[in-house]
């Protein structure tokens, strides 16, 4: 069963939307890719492959709009703006997704799983790196971890902030003491579209770090698409849930 919701988010100056697919579970929070919906992973079989682990209640899926992923695609505003909409989308996430996500669990604090494709696995790493205190883990498939190339390799405080390969190397203190009782899967094909160099370097950064962390090189037959990300999601969350 989906349900679907949606509210003004004053932290981004816009609506954002919300699904969710399941009953009870492991609550795990897809982000899309970069132009993607909530229900985005529905209309490209992602939620159908998972549905044995949905139905047989050990995780229940939810997936928000992409929000700055989108803004970034379709190059809307200023390169400022589009660095600021993405340090806004994940306390976005942090302060009223992940309180909606809790409610809906009926107040149930259990740490979500973060997960996504393309930029939303630089999604996904970025909010565990950011709120390890409400994130218990993260799988990155496909992911582009370095952003600033899809913006005019420019950067600023705001994309910073909110890059982990950026504010990691420099992160200490508590936030990074929880962090390393984390987990990351960083997960890429081989094939035509993918970035291997950039999921190793993710893992790398990680490592420096102590941060926990696997990653994972599918063969030359797993591309940058869907049926990829259709294998992959399914297998991880069978594993970490």
């Amino acid at each position: 069963m989906k349900v679907t919701d949606s509210w003004y988010s004053a932290r981004m100056e816009q609506p954002i939307g919300l699904a969710r697919w399941g009953h009870y579970g492991v609550p795990v929070l897809v982000f899309p890719t970069a132009g993607g919906d909530a229900e985005e992973i529905e209309r490209n079989g992602v939620v159908g492959a998972c549905w044995p682990l949905i139905e047989s209640g050990r995780v229940k899926l939810y997936s928000c709009d992409s929000v700055a992923g989108a803004a970034m695609a379709a190059k809307a505003g200023s390169l400022e703006y589009r660095m600021w909409l993405f340090n806004q989308y994940h306390h976005a996430v942090r302060h009223e997704v992940v309180p909606a996500i809790r409610a809906d669990m009926g107040g149930d604090q259990t740490p979500i799983l973060a997960t996504g494709a393309s930029i939303g696995a630089f999604n996904s790493l970025a909010v565990l790196c950011r709120f390890p205190d409400v994130f218990r883990a993260a799988v990155g498939m496909s992911g582009t971890y370095r952003i600033q190339k899809f913006l005019d390799h420019q950067s600023s405080q705001d994309l910073f902030f909110a890059s982990p390969l950026d504010f990691l190397p420099g992160l200490e203190g508590d936030q990074l003491d929880l962090l390393r009782t984390r987990f990351a899967v960083i997960a890429t094909g081989q094939g035509a579209w993918e970035d291997v160099d950039s999921s190793r370097d993710a893992g790398n950064v990680l490592g420096s770090k102590g941060v926990p962390n696997r990653v994972d090189v599918w063969g030359h037959e797993w591309e940058h698409d869907w049926p990829t990300w259709r294998r992959m999601l399914p297998q991880y969350l069978d594993e970490l849930c």
